[in-house]
């Protein structure tokens, strides 16, 4: 298959013709050979090419999260400017623009409401359309295929730099998809070209692309942690250690409170359709409960395409809170630049986890549902304009 960066440079739109441009990209933005877009810009567009824009973890994706900020700073092959748009602003400046007729989005985003790539991508449209500049997003795969999605919808009251938009904790959209949803319904009346793949279509986990998985920031080391983020991105809300500072971030889970065994018990009580959970001990060298003994889950993708990790993860964390009570709290913020809301209300996306669960009410499957139902005829009401693929490569 072919990327938007593929095609983009065999068949360069109009918008780029003569224009001076700038491209947001990271270490993730490459080519099959692993060359990087602002190279292989700079080679199709000899001089053309004026700045870089790097989003949240930086240009090197070398910072960790949640208001870990990014300094500018230069890319000293091709001597340009690497503005970061994770730092003092999260939206391009006028003076940032200045000097740019077109902005060249390629981003490898994972697929889940709450990664800021996206967020940064809507910055963007916003900045250019009121400066008259031209976007042209360059597409990439959903890495967890664009057929399931899991449920919540954010509650427009929760929007913030998790979640700028109505849309589910697993959308099942590119990113270019998504651009041309928030163009729209944002109102932002950017001038927007999407650069399509060839040969991806909407079943196509990243595991079929046949395209190297470069992680896109530093704890999404497989694209099989993809498969897991959508639900584990929930841990960061709590007390619970999400593995940052292990080797297998979003794919284990505990505290030094918890009995890996009883953990365990607990969790089989439901059904987890698509992988396999192990009782294990593991010691993050960072981040929660740096250089303390965990006790806790380690989770096995074992069929990729049945995993539904919302519930999966919904089912961790209460279990996780009845056997350790006294371990267990929803951290405060600020988190991702919001200092009022609690992180795990911005991160699901409305309250209702929390004060279901800090109810200590029972949690089965009705509940469950109810947690991350959605409106799935208005969500598919509101994409179906916006998809560039259907279920056949093209």
């Amino acid at each position: 298959m072919r990327t938007g960066l593929d095609n983009f440079l065999a068949a360069p739109p109009p918008a780029v013709h003569g224009a001076r441009l700038g491209l947001l990209m990271n270490q993730a933005s490459v080519n099959h050979e692993f060359h990087y877009a602002c190279d292989l810009l700079n080679e199709t567009f000899p001089g053309q090419l004026r700045a870089l824009f790097s989003p949240q973890h930086g240009f090197w994706g070398e910072q960790q999260a949640n208001m870990i900020e990014s300094p500018h700073t230069r890319y000293a092959p091709l001597n340009l400017p690497v503005y970061s748009l994770y730092a003092e602003t999260r939206r391009p400046t006028n003076s940032m623009l200045a000097d740019i007729d077109c902005l060249v989005i390629d981003l490898q985003d994972v697929g889940t409401r709450v990664y800021t790539f996206v967020w940064t991508m809507l910055e963007c449209l916003h900045a250019c359309a009121r400066n008259n500049v031209r976007v042209v997003v360059l597409d990439r795969p959903n890495p967890l295929g664009g057929e399931i999605v899991e449920g919540p919808m954010l509650e427009r009251s929760f929007r913030s730099f998790v979640g700028g938009s109505e849309i589910p904790l697993r959308h099942g959209l590119t990113i270019g998809e998504l651009a041309q949803l928030l163009n729209t319904e944002e109102q932002i009346d950017a001038e927007l070209t999407v650069v399509p793949m060839s040969g991806w279509d909407r079943s196509m986990l990243f595991s079929r692309t046949g395209l190297p998985w470069v992680p896109p920031s530093p704890n999404m080391p497989r694209w099989q942690t993809t498969l897991l983020y959508p639900g584990q991105v929930l841990l960061e809300g709590t007390s619970l250690s999400e593995g940052r500072g292990t080797t297998f971030p979003f794919e284990v889970i505990g505290t030094p409170a918890l009995n890996p065994d009883q953990f365990l018990a607990a969790v089989r009580r439901h059904e987890h359709p698509g992988v396999g959970l192990q009782a294990i001990q593991f010691q993050p060298t960072f981040d929660k409960w740096r250089l303390q003994t965990c006790g806790g889950l380690g989770i096995h993708i074992l069929d990729a395409a049945a995993v539904r990790c919302v519930s999966l993860t919904i089912v961790l964390i209460n279990a996780a809170r009845q056997l350790a009570p006294q371990e267990f709290a929803w951290l405060q913020p600020p988190y991702e630049y919001e200092h009022v809301k609690p992180p795990i209300d911005i991160l699901f996306g409305n309250d209702r986890l929390r004060t279901h669960l800090s109810a200590s009410v029972p949690l089965g499957p009705d509940e469950l549902s109810d947690l991350t139902s959605y409106d799935e005829e208005g969500w598919r009401d509101r994409i179906w304009q916006h998809l560039l693929y259907d279920n056949r490569a093209d």
